[in-house]
This record gives C-alpha cells, sequence and structure tokens, in this order.
C-alpha cells in the first residue's frame, strides 16, 4: 500500500491531497529512513515517524487499513510507540506534573 493513501486511511491526515503534502515535506520517516516519494510502499511491522500539528509521534503498523472507516477501525492497525507534544514553551517535553509550563 502506498504510504500517502495510509496515512489517509489511518486519519493522519484529513484529505489525500494533505498526505501526498505530508511526503513531499519530506519529515516523515519510514524504518529511519525518510520518505521522498507518495509512492512509497509500506508494510506490517514498518516504524513511521509522523511530524503532526500537535507534535510528533512514532507509531508501528500492525496491520494495513482496508479502508478510511471510523477512527477505531483506524487505530486497531496501528500502536503508538511514543509521542512528543509540540511546546515551543517547554522545548517540546511535557514537565513531570503533565503540564508544559515552565
Amino acid at each position: 500500500m502506498r504510504i500517502d493513501k495510509a496515512l489517509w486511511f489511518l486519519r493522519f491526515a484529513k484529505t489525500r491531497g494533505l498526505a501526498q503534502a505530508m511526503v513531499a515535506e519530506g519529515h516523515i520517516r519510514l524504518n529511519g529512513r525518510r520518505v521522498e516519494r507518495s509512492a512509497q510502499g509500506i508494510a506490517p511491522g514498518d516504524v513511521l515517524v509522523l511530524p503532526l500539528p500537535r507534535g510528533v509521534i512514532i507509531v508501528e503498523l500492525i496491520a494495513l487499513p482496508v479502508r478510511r472507516g471510523p477512527a477505531s477501525e483506524a487505530q486497531a492497525c496501528y500502536r503508538t510507540l511514543d509521542e512528543r507534544a509540540a511546546n515551543p514553551i517547554a522545548g517540546g517535553e511535557p514537565t513531570p506534573e503533565g503540564t508544559n509550563l515552565p
């Protein structure tokens, strides 16, 4: 499955065009390597690093989605390995109390 189609099916992008734009920006990593084209294939077991508006998320694909269904169906296809909140004040790292205030 193409990475742009998978990002759309997994609900990391609202449209397939936005998923293609995410890939074109060059910030997405697949198994540690930068993805440079939307037609890049992905498979179960692959690890994706995704820069999203709310922060960076690292996910492992468990299964390829069959369609763009409900969020619960999409979330069943991957597991989150790490998630870093984007916060320019605290440098993106949450404080021990769980807040991002200095």
